[in-house]
């Protein structure tokens, strides 16, 4: 099945960091879109989510390649990135990483990598799901019935992560692959939106409008609830080529 894609995109400071160091990839001609969120304060969590979404890039995907040895080659690029991560942070006396989510769309096959609590959602339809399951203290948590989805949120250790580019010498990464159907978007984000936005609202808006425009409704979603985090967001729709 070939398909098009009408993708929105927006990152923004928030209303209480001075600086963003999130960094997005929007690469529709490749079938690959990521978002990156730094640690490690200012300048190095910046630094460190360039380095991420600069990598997967350099990749140069094309649209007609196999999904497989394509996760294969973002895995060594996001490998690549962090080592240099590593070797950077050890050399400078600091720590620096970044989460990643990145999709990979080829056909009617969809592939997402993981490392951290960004996230990837899909819509169908009416109902919203949770492709990615968040590297956190309090993902644990949910994982084991202790915590709800919702309690999480609130918890005192949600920002404490388990996995990222740049924090251990070995980069362990999570992948889901599934079909794509037309109709299906997909949204990617920094938890500086879905800390601010609840789930049902996110499939409101992500739904209304154009991509561009859910894009900045679920931005100013965000910001009305003052956004103390930077944001970043990426939505994807699928539609059937004609």
């Amino acid at each position: 099945m070939a398909l098009r894609y009408a993708v929105g995109a927006r990152t923004h400071v928030g209303l209480v960091r001075k600086v963003n160091e999130d960094s997005i990839l929007c690469h529709p001609a490749g079938g690959l879109w990521a978002v990156a969120d730094g640690m490690g304060g200012h300048a190095n969590g910046q630094w460190a989510a360039m380095e991420v979404t600069a990598g997967l890039a350099a990749t140069g995907l094309s649209a007609g390649a196999s999904i497989d040895s394509d996760c294969e080659r973002l895995a060594d690029a996001l490998a690549d990135a962090n080592d240099r991560i590593v070797a950077t942070a050890a050399g400078a006396g600091a720590t620096m990483g970044a989460t990643i989510v990145a999709l990979r769309i080829v056909g009617d096959r969809f592939a997402c990598l993981w490392a951290g609590d960004s996230r990837v959602y899909r819509l169908r339809g009416a109902a919203l799901r949770q492709i990615t399951r968040d590297h956190s203290q309090v993902g644990e948590l949910v994982e084991a019935g202790i915590l709800t989805p919702e309690q999480a949120e609130k918890h005192p250790l949600a920002n404490v992560i388990t996995r990222a580019v740049g924090v251990a010498t070995d980069l362990a990464l999570d992948v889901v692959e599934d079909r794509v159907l037309a109709g299906d978007a997909f949204l990617l984000c920094s938890d500086g939106l879905t800390r601010c936005v609840a789930d049902a609202r996110i499939a409101a808006l992500a739904a209304a409008g154009t991509a561009d425009a859910a894009c900045q409704a679920l931005l100013d979603a965000c910001l009305a609830e003052g956004a103390p985090d930077n944001v970043s967001l990426i939505l994807v729709r699928c539609e059937a080529a004609e």
